[in-house]
């Protein structure tokens, strides 16, 4: 009878932990990651078919892409900061600082530099192939990256570059720096300031005013440093945006309560999107305005817009992701989520490099038309890094190193 009633308490609590990790992992993170690094695949192909300039590019071009694309832009990466600053949180739970840092250099540093002089080279050869810039082979071109020479933007400079795997430098150096920042949020000072970030959340559309920490580093360091480059020594601003974003994240999933008020709150963010989208698209045929050559006030007033529309977007996808995503267990349940959770590391690491060579192909080997040839360069780019993800390096531990996956 002992052993019995002793084997039905182990068992309740074998069931209530399980109950607990299961209420305890947030399954809409895991979602919108997936969705978000699937839509860089499209965004990065539309990149093929917009007037700003890219690896390869088009002649013909398509305003529709661009209006969306400006959209895409103030969200998806800034998600992804979000969504990598939550999960660590989740992961500091588990592990020391120590054994952190240890797991961020192996899933990023080590990747990252495999990407710098494997995955990125070859997208830097098709450009020149496509700019008339290099005639010769592959192999005549990869030394060129050994020169250390930097990139510059249209194909101009040398070889060596991290091109879209900034992302993956920019997460790296976050993860290690944060650290000092995540050890004061764990001690009574730390835990004061995010209490007094509760109760500001908890106003009806609370959360919305910690734009302000992102407007506040555009005021000190967008005028210094204006232009996005992704290349870390003249990109304080916007390093320092993502590093917010990252930051936040942590402190936004560090209580469950702080997960229901930003869920219950989402039609207040989902307002504030469409009003900075509003303002957005009708800046320019509305009122005349051209931020990129007008007054300096103006510039600022559309900075601001940017980055209310990027923080009302993040926290409503959040808020609605929790809601639908997280509570209900058919999205929660999924058997496939796990396993596009593994690929969507590597996948991102792919991607690029797929559609620049798939680009660079249909652009010189076909004639198709701006929707045509969005759609093969996308699907064909999908099925491409799909097949080297099941084929080449999921299966291999070698590969499953080099592309950061557990």
């Amino acid at each position: 009878m002992v052993a019995t009633q002793q084997q039905t308490t182990d068992s309740l609590g074998a069931q209530s932990k399980a109950v607990e990790a299961i209420s305890f992992r947030r399954y809409d993170l895991d979602w919108l990651r997936v969705i978000a690094i699937l839509t860089l695949l499209f965004y990065h192909t539309g990149m093929i078919y917009v007037s700003w300039g890219w690896h390869v590019q088009s002649k013909a071009t398509s305003p529709e892409f661009e209006l969306v694309m400006r959209w895409l832009h103030r969200w998806r990466m800034p998600l992804l900061f979000f969504i990598s600053g939550a999960g660590t949180y989740f992961a500091l739970r588990k592990r020391s600082y120590g054994a952190y840092a240890g797991e961020r250099v192996r899933r990023l540093f080590v990747p990252l530099v495999f990407g710098m002089f494997v995955v990125v080279p070859p997208q830097i050869y098709f450009e020149w192939l496509f700019r008339g810039r290099f005639s010769g082979s592959y192999g005549e071109f990869y030394p060129n990256v050994f020169h250390f020479q930097p990139y510059q933007d249209g194909g101009a400079g040398g070889a060596f570059s991290w091109h879209h795997l900034w992302f993956v430098a920019y997460l790296f150096l976050y993860s290690l720096i944060s650290i000092p920042v995540f050890r004061w949020l764990k001690n009574k000072q730390g835990q004061r300031f995010v209490d007094r970030i509760g109760q500001l959340i908890a106003r009806p559309g609370g959360a919305m005013w910690l734009v302000g920490f992102l407007l506040l580093n555009d005021v000190v360091l967008g005028g210094f440093f204006p232009n996005e480059t992704h290349a870390l020594i003249n990109d304080w601003a916007y390093f320092m945006k993502n590093l917010i974003l990252f930051w936040l994240g942590f402190i936004l999933i560090s209580r469950r309560n702080f997960w229901q008020t930003i869920a219950d709150q989402r039609r207040y963010f989902l307002a504030g999107t469409l009003v900075c989208t509003i303002i957005l698209y009708a800046a320019r045929p509305f009122f005349g305005l051209d931020p990129a050559n007008d007054t300096v006030l103006v510039r600022t007033l559309f900075s601001f817009n940017s980055i209310g529309l990027t923080w009302f977007s993040v926290l409503m996808t959040i808020g609605y992701g929790y809601r639908y995503l997280n509570a209900n267990p058919l999205w929660r349940e999924k058997p496939i989520l796990p396993k596009l959770n593994e690929a969507v590391y590597p996948f991102y690491i792919l991607h690029q490099t797929v559609i620049v060579m798939v680009g660079y192909y249909v652009l010189t080997q076909m004639e198709l038309g701006v929707y045509d040839g969005f759609l093969v360069v996308s699907f064909s780019s999908l099925a491409i890094c799909i097949f080297l993800y099941l084929l080449v390096i999921r299966p291999y531990k070698l590969m499953r190193l080099l592309f950061g996956m557990k």
